[in-house]
C-alpha cells in the first residue's frame, strides 16, 4: 500500500560516515532537499546523538543521508521506541547503497532526494528477532566475508621511524567472519527444514510480502552442488553451536539460538511514486 508523504517539514539527519565518505553527494542532497522543503539539518557525531535527533523530531519527517547501516540504525531506534509504525522514513543513500537500492530507493543523490520530496510512503515487512533486533533486507548465516580494502598510506615522521608501523598496528582491521560449513537446525513455522545431522553451507532469510519470509538453505555437498531447500513462513528459528549472522550491514553473534518473526507492514519507506 502506498500513501502520499504529505509533510514538507523535514529533519535531515546526515550520518557522520556519509560526510566523510562522499561530501559532494551529501552537499547535493542537502541542496535539493532544502530547495524543495523546510529542512532542518542535524549532524550527529555518533549513534547516541543519532538516536536523540530522531527522538526530538517533533512533527518533522525524518530523512537519513547515509549508508545501509544508517538506515538500519534509524529503523532500529524507532522500533525500540515503538514509534516505527507512525513514522515514515526517507533515505538518500551515500556510501554503500546496496540495502537502500534493494528496497527501491534510487541510487543517485539527486534522484533519491527528489523521491524524498515527491515520493509516496510504502509499507514494508520487517524481520524482528527475539532480542528485539530488526532486519530490513536480508539475513545471512554464516555472514559473508568482509572484503578487505587497501590500507591508506601512512606518512613517515622525521626522527620517528617507528611511527608508521605503530599506526598500522593500532589501526582497526576489518573483521573476516568464518564462512565454513555449520551444523544448524532451521525451522520454519515449527517445521524442520534441515537438522543438525546435515552440514549447512549457507542460510538466507528475506522478508517478502504479506507477512511471509522466504527461506533458502544450502546443504553442504561433495561433488555436485546440492539443491537448495526452500520454504516460506512467518517465523524462522535457527539453532546451532556459536553461529554468527549478517543482518543487513551488521554482523551479530555468536549465538546458539535465534528466532525471527515477520512483522507485516511494520514500517514505511518513502519511494518514487512509480515503484
Amino acid at each position: 500500500m502506498a500513501t502520499s508523504a504529505t509533510s514538507d517539514q523535514l529533519l535531515v539527519i546526515i550520518d557522520s560516515a556519509a560526510r566523510q565518505t562522499d561530501g559532494e553527494s551529501v552537499r547535493i542532497a542537502k541542496d535539493v532537499l532544502s530547495a524543495g522543503a523546510a529542512a532542518k539539518l542535524c549532524l550527529p557525531e555518533g549513534p547516541e546523538e543519532f538516536a536523540r535527533a530522531l527522538g526530538r523530531r517533533g512533527a518533522r519527517r525524518p530523512v537519513v543521508i547515509g549508508d545501509g547501516r544508517a538506515l538500519a540504525r534509524a529503523v532500529a531506534v524507532l522500533h525500540r521506541r515503538r514509534e516505527l509504525a507512525g513514522c515514515p522514513l526517507s533515505v538518500v543513500p551515500v556510501g554503500d547503497t546496496a540495502l537502500a537500492e534493494s528496497l527501491g530507493v534510487p541510487g543517485g543523490a539527486v534522484a533519491a532526494a527528489r523521491a524524498v520530496l515527491d515520493g509516496v510512503e510504502r509499507r514494508l515487512d520487517l524481520l524482528v528477532d527475539d532480542s528485539d533486533g530488526v532486519v530490513l533486507g536480508m539475513l545471512g548465516i554464516p555472514p559473508a566475508p568482509v572484503r578487505e580494502t587497501a590500507a591508506e598510506p601512512v606518512p613517515a615522521v622525521p626522527g620517528r621511524p617507528w611511527y608508521r608501523s605503530l599506526v598500522r598496528t593500532l589501526a582497526p582491521r576489518p573483521v573476516r567472519p568464518a564462512t565454513g560449513p555449520a551444523r544448524l537446525r532451521v525451522e520454519v513455522d515449527g517445521a524442520t527444514v534441515i537438522d543438525l545431522d546435515q552440514p549447512v553451507q549457507a542460510v538466507s532469510v528475506t522478508p517478502g510480502a504479506d507477512g511471509v519470509a522466504a527461506v533458502e538453505v544450502r546443504p553442504l555437498s561433495v561433488g555436485a552442488e546440492a539443491t537448495p531447500l526452500l520454504a516460506t513462513g512467518r517465523t524462522v528459528t535457527v539453532t546451532g553451536t556459536d553461529f554468527r549472522y549478517r543482518a543487513d550491514a551488521s554482523v551479530t553473534g555468536p549465538v546458539r539460538r535465534r528466532t525471527w518473526r515477520v512483522a507485516e507492514g511494520a514500517w514505511g519507506l518513502v519511494l518514487p511514486a512509480d515503484r
